[in-house]
């Protein structure tokens, strides 16, 4: 696997995360028996996360590894950010306007990590003169 098809694999993830959360579900959504809480501006980030994965590894996947690697590292700050404030029960509003509620921050913990990871997968061969794509 290379950082291009990470990236592809994940953007589509977290847009399909961001779409389910407008759906009535027991995952993700607004109610507090969700497991992961989400109102509608915590699921258009995750459809903007996931739209900017894709642009990534279709538009620049040369760059797809250093995009990974930040954005894990925001992921894997904003798990222990959330940590810190309610622990790993309750719900409070991250950064003043994210829902999150305990199981959120684990998930947060976990994909900063893969996210991270995935951003040290090989780059892939550029295509040029005497290489194949």
């Amino acid at each position: 696997m290379t950082t291009k098809t990470a990236s592809l694999l994940i953007g589509f993830t977290f847009l399909a995360v961001g779409l389910l959360g407008f759906v009535p579900n027991p995952i993700v959504g607004d109610t507090h028996s969700a497991i992961f809480h989400a109102d509608a501006v915590h699921n258009m980030v995750h459809i903007i996360s996931g739209v900017l994965f894709i642009l990534v590894a279709l538009a620049a996947p040369g760059q797809a590894a250093t995009f990974m690697k930040v954005f894990g590292v925001v992921y894997l700050l904003l798990g222990v950010i959330g940590f810190l404030t309610i622990g790993d029960s309750g719900m409070t509003r991250l950064l003043g306007f994210l829902p999150v509620n305990g199981a959120d921050n684990y998930l947060h913990v976990a994909l900063g990590i893969v996210i991270f990871l995935a951003g040290m997968l090989p780059r892939g061969r550029v295509a040029g003169i005497g290489t194949r794509m």
